[in-house]
């Protein structure tokens, strides 16, 4: 496989001393900008003053779901049938291409359990391909709205540096886009086959979970509230 072109984002950067970073991959159709208000609405809270925001451009190519003209996308689509979405070379690829965003950041100082990878609905997908594939340990992974893709491979494919990874999931229960069956699938699949438990009280380590009844393909303050609060847990700003 051809090494990836390095991706072009746009930074929302730390207000204080930069020891931490969140790079967030945007949707299908979407780029970094479209996830920009989100990335400055959460910097503001000062428990979040030390965490850089990268948020990446994906490539623009061919989509099959749409009727293969061309489109900002992290790998083709087929089909909105989760267990549809085989485009490895391509998901692996644009793994590669986040994996230079985090070579970047731990060049430049930033130890990668400082890192947070995640992102919306196809981004999502790819934030849990690029974690849990890592042979970096990193902070955590935030999947909205979004599925593990290749899950048939990820038992041989995942590293042991992922298998205590902090995991957000959120999702809406009326999702028609991703639907709400297939985030919860994902979800009990790293419980299940890959053996992953369920973050309890204050320890981040596992997956957190989180439903909210009426929110179709988007996200809610509910869910921004949560997120917020999962962040200021797996990247506090005092570091050890």
């Amino acid at each position: 496989m051809a090494a990836p072109r390095a991706l072009q984002s746009i930074t929302v950067p730390a207000t204080t001393a930069h020891t931490a970073t969140v790079i967030f991959l945007h949707g299908l159709g979407d780029s970094g900008a479209g996830w920009a208000p989100v990335a400055r609405l959460l910097a503001r809270n000062p428990k979040l003053h030390h965490v850089k925001w990268i948020l990446p451009h994906a490539p623009v190519q061919r989509v099959t779901l749409n009727f293969g003209m061309s489109m900002p996308s992290w790998f083709d689509i087929a089909s909105l049938d989760a267990d549809l979405m085989k485009d490895q070379e391509g998901i692996l690829k644009s793994a590669m291409a986040v994996g230079g965003i985090i070579s970047g950041e731990v060049d430049a100082g930033i130890d990668s359990k400082r890192v947070v990878v995640g992102g919306f609905s196809q981004g999502a997908a790819l934030s849990l391909v690029t974690g849990l594939t890592s042979e970096r340990r990193l902070g955590g992974l935030a999947c909205l709205s979004g599925w593990l893709p290749m899950s048939g491979k990820m038992k041989s494919m995942m590293t042991d540096a992922a298998r205590t990874l902090p995991i957000f999931f959120g999702h809406g229960e009326e999702d028609p886009v991703v639907q709400f069956k297939y985030g919860k699938k994902s979800y009990d699949f790293l419980k299940e086959a890959l053996k992953f438990k369920d973050a309890e009280g204050e320890d981040v380590k596992g997956l957190s979970w989180n439903e909210y009844p009426d929110l179709e393909h988007s996200s809610s303050p509910e869910e921004l509230k949560d997120l917020e609060k999962w962040l200021e847990k797996v990247l506090p700003a005092d570091v050890d």
